[in-house]
């Protein structure tokens, strides 16, 4: 009875030490996703009062988490008698993610009558802030479903014919560093200008470390703030144009002679201005109609 029992544990620990090794190959593989995951999600946690930016933040991480939960379960179902639905939901997904990099270049060129006038969070009501911030909460956490939606899908694609246990522990675990990893580092981005001052605070002296430190942290948060912006627009093309290459054969042999990034910007790139497009015109057309 001993003997079966310490058997157990042999086959547990055996287990878990493939699982751990999958592990670290499966986020290997998705760290070019969870990088692009971070550029965009550090985009969308910030520009709030900095009051409200933790909270928003963790509104955001909720949602995320509630997300991989919903998709987990979808995902291995759909694997094992659907495939051909994880590849439509993957290319849905980027044509939603395309537009929406291609709407912020788009208003960067073209920008709303809002914001020509300049107007910021600060210049709002207090229900005006509430709306703006669910509003951008509500983006994130879609966008978030998109990306993690590819990360599983990733991850799911590395344990494939794996027992269905060694899958949905690898899968989770990946889907777990997603999420905890991705918004760790987000939040401490947003919080980057409250540690600069703590460090300025420490010393009294005129010049020391923690103050130089403290000032370049200050600094720099702006720059690295509006660089999130860039970044993650970049991001949402270049994920986009990755999904579109490796799921349609169209696109697979398109421009092959370019870097594969390159290819995947321009893929991207195409796909959310067509996208674009067929939304303002459908905008357009229904703008018509309910004057009628």
């Amino acid at each position: 009875m001993a003997s079966g029992f310490f058997a157990l544990l042999d086959d547990i620990a055996a287990l878990m030490d493939d699982v751990v090794v999958m592990s670290k190959i499966t986020t290997k593989k998705t760290a070019g996703i969870l990088g692009d995951d971070l550029a965009v999600n550090a985009e969308k946690a910030t520009g709030f009062v900095s009051s409200r930016e933790l909270p928003v933040l963790w509104a955001i991480t909720k949602g995320s988490a509630l997300n991989k939960l919903i998709i987990l379960p979808i995902a291995f179902l759909l694997s094992a008698f659907a495939p051909w639905a994880v590849t439509l939901s993957l290319v849905l997904g980027g044509v939603y993610l395309a537009f929406e990099g291609a709407e912020k270049i788009y208003e960067f060129f073209v920008p709303h009558k809002h914001a020509k006038a300049g107007a910021d969070n600060s210049e709002m009501s207090k229900e005006e802030q509430a709306i703006a911030e669910k509003k951008k909460i509500k983006s994130a956490i879609f966008t978030d479903f998109i990306l993690s939606v590819e990360i599983v899908i990733i991850a799911l694609g590395t344990v494939l014919g794996k027992p269905i246990l060694f899958q949905i522990l690898v899968v989770s675990i990946v889907a777990l560093i997603a999420t905890v990893g991705v918004y760790g580092i987000v939040a401490l981005i947003v919080r980057m200008d409250d540690l600069g001052y703590r460090l300025i605070r420490f010393s009294s002296k005129e010049k020391s470390i923690s103050k130089f430190i403290g000032n370049f942290l200050v600094k720099a948060l702006p720059v690295v703030i509006k660089s999130l912006s860039i970044i993650g627009t970049i991001a949402l093309i270049l994920v986009a144009g990755g999904i579109f290459v490796h799921n349609i054969e169209l696109f697979h042999h398109f421009l092959e002679v370019l870097p594969s990034f390159i290819k995947d910007f321009i893929v991207g790139l195409l796909v959310g201005f067509a996208a674009l497009l067929v939304v303002k015109l459908f905008k357009v057309v229904k703008k018509k109609f309910s004057k009628k």
